[in-house]
C-alpha cells in the first residue's frame, strides 16, 4: 500500500460543525436524565432548594477550564482530547497514563448509562402491559443498535442524537413554561447566598459537577470538524453554557413546581419518580408518559455519546501504537473508527454479561457504582489537564495571552481541585454509602493511571509520533 493509502486509513473524515458537535456532547451528558436522577438527589441530599444555583456555581468553574483547554486545542492537532493534552503539557509518561485513565472513566460512565437503560426499558415495557424481562437484555440490545449507529459515518450518528435530543429538552422547555405561566411557588431560594451553602454543599456540588460530564469531549471530534481550530472552541463554550442554562433553569423549575419546602420533601420521600411525578402534575398524565419515553431516548442518546467518544480514544491510541494498530484504521466507505467502534461494543456487552452474572441492580449498583467512578475520573483529568495547560504555555510561548494561558486555567484549576477534594470526601455518599467500596474504585481509577505510564516506559515510542510543533504564538 501506498504511503498516501496508508495515511488514508489512518484518518477519520466528516464535515461537522458546531451544531453537530454541540448534539454530541449534550447528548451525552443527557439532560432529561439529570433532571429526572440527579436533580432529587441534589435537593434531597445537598443544599435543598438552593440546589439549582449549584449548576450555575459548577458552569462558572467549567468555563474557566474551558478558556485553557480551548486556547490548547489550537496547539494540539489530534483527537486525543485528555491525553493529548496531558502528553503536550506534562510530558509522555502523564499523557498515557491519562489515556487509559479516560478509557476506564468513560467505559464506566457508560456501562452507568447502559445499566439505567435497561431498567427503564424494563419499566416501560410493563407499564404498557408487556412481559418482565432481565434489565441486561434491553441492556444488550441497546449496545448492539449503538455498535451499528458508532460502525458507521459519525454524521448519521449526529442526526439521530439531534433528533433525540432537541425531543428530550423539548419536554422540559414545555415544562418549565407552564411552571413559570402558573407562577406558583417560584422559587427565590436562590437569590439568597446563606441558602446556597445549607444542608450539604459539598453533596451537592459533587452531584452537580457529575452533572456535565460530556462536555469535554468536543475535542475528541476534531478530525471530523469542519474548522477544528473554530469549531471545537465554539462548541465547548456553546455545550456548556447551554448545559449549564438548562440545568439551572429547569432544576429551579421543578423546586417551583411544588415550593421550596414540599420540593425537598418530595425528592427526599421518592426521589426516583419525583420528576415523572412533577411532569405529570404540571402537564397530565400524557405529559408523564413522553416524559418517561423520553428519559428513555435521552439514555440512548447519551450511550451513543459516550460510544462515539470512546471509539475515538481507542482510534487515537492505535494510531500511536499505544493499542493495537488495528484500532488506529479507518473504514474505507464510513470514513469511521470501525474497529475501534467493534471493540468497544465487545468491550461493554462484556462487562454488561459479567454484572448479570454477578446479578448486580441495575440502578442501585450498576449506575450508582459506574457513575460515581466517572465523576471521579472526570475530576482527575481535567485537573491534570488543567496543570498541562499551564506547563505548556509557560514553556513554549505559543500563546501569549494571560487570560487565556494563565489566569483563567489557574482560576480552573483551583475550582476543579476544590471540587475534587469534595467528590473524595462525599465519595462513600455518592455510590450508596460503602467505604470499602469507595476505596476500591479509587485505586482502580489509581491503578489504570500507573499502568499506563508503566506502559510508555516499555513502550518509549509511544505518542511519539503524535507530538505537534507549536504554532506561532497568538495575539
Amino acid at each position: 500500500m501506498s504511503d498516501t493509502g496508508t495515511e488514508r486509513s489512518h484518518t477519520l473524515t466528516g464535515r461537522l460543525g458546531v451544531g453537530s458537535i454541540v448534539f454530541m456532547v449534550v447528548a451525552a451528558a443527557a439532560p432529561l436524565t439529570v433532571i429526572a436522577g440527579t436533580v432529587p438527589l441534589g435537593l434531597a441530599a445537598g443544599n435543598g432548594p438552593a440546589f439549582p444555583i449549584t449548576f450555575a456555581l459548577c458552569c462558572a468553574v467549567l468555563l474557566l477550564f474551558a478558556v485553557g483547554f480551548c486556547a490548547m486545542s489550537r496547539h494540539v492537532p489530534q483527537a486525543g482530547a485528555f491525553y493529548a493534552y496531558v502528553q503536550q503539557g506534562l510530558g509522555r509518561a502523564p499523557g498515557l497514563g491519562a489515556a487509559f485513565l479516560a478509557l476506564v472513566t468513560y467505559a464506566a460512565v457508560q456501562l452507568a448509562v447502559f445499566g439505567y437503560l435497561g431498567a427503564v426499558v424494563d419499566g416501560l415495557v410493563q407499564h404498557w402491559g408487556g412481559p418482565a424481562l432481565p434489565w441486561w437484555l434491553w441492556a444488550l440490545v441497546a449496545i448492539a443498535v449503538v455498535g451499528v449507529l458508532g460502525y458507521r459515518h459519525i454524521e448519521l450518528s449526529g442526526r439521530v442524537l439531534g433528533l433525540l435530543l432537541i425531543a428530550e429538552v423539548a419536554i422540559v422547555l414545555v415544562f418549565d413554561a407552564v411552571v413559570v405561566a402558573r407562577g406558583q411557588h417560584l422559587s427565590t431560594a436562590f437569590l439568597a447566598p446563606p441558602q446556597w451553602v445549607s444542608g450539604s454543599l459539598g453533596i451537592a456540588i459533587m452531584f452537580a459537577i457529575a452533572s456535565f460530564i460530556g462536555f469535554e469531549a468536543t475535542a475528541v471530534f476534531r478530525d471530523e470538524a469542519r474548522d477544528p481550530q473554530r469549531t471545537i472552541p465554539r462548541a465547548t463554550y456553546a455545550a456548556l453554557l447551554l448545559i449549564g442554562v438548562f440545568y439551572t433553569v429547569s432544576s429551579w423549575s421543578v423546586v417551583s413546581a411544588w415550593g421550596d419546602a414540599a420540593a425537598v420533601e418530595a425528592a427526599g420521600a421518592d426521589p426516583g419518580n419525583m420528576i415523572i411525578t412533577t411532569v405529570t402534575n404540571v402537564l397530565g398524565p400524557v405529559g408523564g408518559d413522553i416524559a418517561q419515553v423520553l428519559l428513555m431516548t435521552s439514555l440512548f442518546a447519551a450511550a451513543l455519546s459516550f460510544h462515539n467518544v470512546l471509539a475515538r480514544y481507542y482510534f487515537a491510541l492505535g494510531k500511536t501504537g499505544a493499542l493495537h494498530r488495528a484500532c488506529g484504521t479507518s473504514h474505507p466507505k464510513h470514513r469511521s473508527p470501525h474497529v475501534a467502534s467493534a471493540t468497544q461494543t465487545v468491550v461493554a456487552a462484556a462487562f454488561i454479561v459479567v454484572f448479570a452474572l454477578a446479578g448486580m441492580d441495575p440502578v442501585a449498583q450498576v449506575f450508582a457504582w459506574m457513575a460515581g467512578t466517572a465523576t471521579l475520573g472526570v475530576l482527575a483529568l481535567m485537573t491534570l489537564t488543567s496543570a498541562a495547560v499551564l506547563a505548556y504555555f509557560r514553556r513554549s510561548r505559543a500563546d501569549t495571552r494571560v487570560w487565556h494561558t494563565l489566569v483563567a486555567p489557574v482560576l480552573g484549576m483551583l475550582g476543579l481541585l476544590t471540587c475534587l477534594v469534595l467528590t473524595v470526601s462525599n465519595f462513600p455518599t455518592l455510590i450508596g454509602g460503602s467505604p470499602a467500596l469507595a476505596t476500591a474504585i479509587g485505586a482502580v481509577l489509581v491503578l489504570a493511571f500507573v499502568v499506563g505510564i508503566v506502559w510508555s516506559l516499555r513502550r518509549p515510542s509511544v505518542l511519539s509520533e503524535s507530538t505537534p510543533t507549536p504554532t506561532a504564538p497568538a495575539a
